[in-house]
């Protein structure tokens, strides 16, 4: 019998057991609640951010732009799709998820849709039981904190500035050489000598 099976008590636990059962096998409330946070925190909950963005194909000068300045791979949504591909491939999505949910969020002006999404940006990139949660340092996740208790469209400001530099300075170098962009590259100046 597995030890997490909810209808049966297991031999080292008792039919009854207390709801701070450090193990989380129990079936009590405490435990139920948070294991249905935890099955809600693996989706995320913001609609806004889709797929993939809807952009024309980018021209070989556009890309080849993008080797010399992030900024411009950044404001192009081209650009962010395929480096979000390339996130993908390191396993940390999330950052450009979380990047662009704050840009959705700063072109929201209705208080109550802003609250709304801020609470969702919180529970899948801020929080410690979200699957999503970005890398933050202390003094950020305090300040958000503070700040969502009236949350604004700049609620995660200094957060999205800090995952902003982590792209720029760990992700975007790497990306340069990976094979998606270099793949791109060739690509694109190939359909071009083709023209």
């Amino acid at each position: 019998m597995s030890r997490y099976d909810r209808n049966q008590p297991t031999r080292n636990h008792r039919s009854n057991p207390c709801c701070f059962c450090w193990c989380c096998c129990c079936s009590c409330s405490w435990n139920e609640d948070r294991n249905r946070r935890r099955r809600l925190s693996r989706d995320t909950k913001l609609e806004i951010v889709p797929h993939c963005e809807v952009c024309s194909k980018p021209s070989s000068e556009e890309v080849c732009s993008w080797a010399s300045s992030f900024e411009k791979l950044m404001k192009n949504p081209a650009g962010r799709n395929v480096f979000r591909e390339f996130l993908r491939t390191e396993y940390s999505e999330e950052n450009m998820l979380f990047w662009l949910a704050c840009e959705e969020l700063k072109k929201d002006y209705c208080k109550h849709s802003i609250e709304d999404k801020a609470r969702m940006i919180y529970e899948d990139y801020i929080s410690i039981l979200s699957p999503k949660e970005v890398s933050l340092d202390s003094r950020v996740r305090e300040m958000i904190n503070r700040r969502m208790q009236e949350p604004s469209s700049h609620t995660f400001d200094d957060a999205q500035l800090q995952i902003y530099t982590l792209m720029h300075r760990d992700s975007f170098p790497r990306f340069l050489n990976s094979g998606v962009y270099k793949s791109l590259l060739q690509n694109i100046s190939r359909s071009s000598s083709e023209s």
